[in-house]
């Protein structure tokens, strides 16, 4: 078993479900993620808006504005790869001008009308993440009685439409989305079987860190912070399965697990 990447979460917006408003400057969000890559990080995924559900919309320059800065502090300080966490391909042009070498989209490319060209145009590796409509991806749950079908036949056709917009395969990652769109169950049915998604034949990004699903699961995890245990079990489950990169808030502890899941023998 080969170890997944850790990707390291930079979250620059005052409300996100975690750690919101934590990183208050551009200053603190590289020292940050200087310090997540110091415990082990491969990627650092920055983002400037939240997607938790009722969270405030930002407009494309404030997002901007808060990713950016953070972005050209890390490049200035390490040649790793670094994400854009956004929706919006202006926010991801200006990102990658600055720095960055990934595009983590959780609309799957479907928010704008030039998604697809934009991406194809910046030439980065993408993260199309599973998601229902265009406005609605986010929270809506899934009415379809086989999930795991419906995410794997979802993120297919959304990696054609990436590729016949001119994205190459070799750029493009999966992501099942664990947390949006999906029920409790749904989500712990797809991680159990995130191996038919790594079959699909391109990467796959597994983020469940820090999600309420471990709180559904443990109710004594009704706090973001108090769900460590519960974030490491999903992401080894996830590499076991084949994930190549698990996204997540706790590097340390995650490369520290990561590294024991594949030093057992057999």
């Amino acid at each position: 078993m080969s170890t997944a990447r850790v990707m390291g979460i930079v979250n620059v917006t005052p409300d996100s479900f975690s750690d919101g408003g934590r990183l208050g400057s551009a200053e603190a969000a590289v020292a940050h993620g200087l310090r997540l890559v110091a415990d082990g990080a491969a990627i650092l995924d920055v983002g400037g808006e939240s997607t938790r559900p009722g969270a405030t919309p930002v407009t494309v320059d404030e997002e901007i504005a808060r990713t950016a800065p953070v972005i050209a502090g890390l490049r200035a300080r390490w040649d790793g790869a670094i994400s854009i966490d956004t929706m919006k391909p202006e926010v991801a042009r200006a990102a990658v001008a600055a720095g960055a070498r990934m595009w983590n989209d959780v609309s799957g490319l479907a928010f704008a009308p030039d998604s697809v060209s934009v991406a194809a145009d910046l030439g980065c590796e993408v993260v199309l993440m599973h998601g229902l409509r265009p406005g609605d991806f986010a929270h809506a749950t899934p009415t379809v009685g086989n999930v795991v079908a419906e995410v794997a036949a979802d993120l297919v056709a959304r990696a054609g439409r990436a590729m016949a917009g001119g994205v190459a395969r070799d750029r493009l990652l999966l992501d099942p989305g664990i947390g949006f769109g999906k029920t409790v169950e749904q989500g712990l049915r797809l991680t159990a079987a995130l191996d038919r998604i790594v079959a699909l034949g391109f990467p796959v990004l597994y983020g469940a860190s820090r999600k309420r699903l471990i709180a559904a699961v443990d109710a004594s995890a009704g706090d973001a912070g108090d769900r460590l245990g519960g974030s490491l079990a999903l992401a080894l489950a996830a590499a076991a399965r084949g994930a190549a990169v698990i996204r997540v808030h706790d590097v340390r502890q995650t490369v520290q697990a990561l590294k024991v899941q594949v030093a057992l023998p057999g």
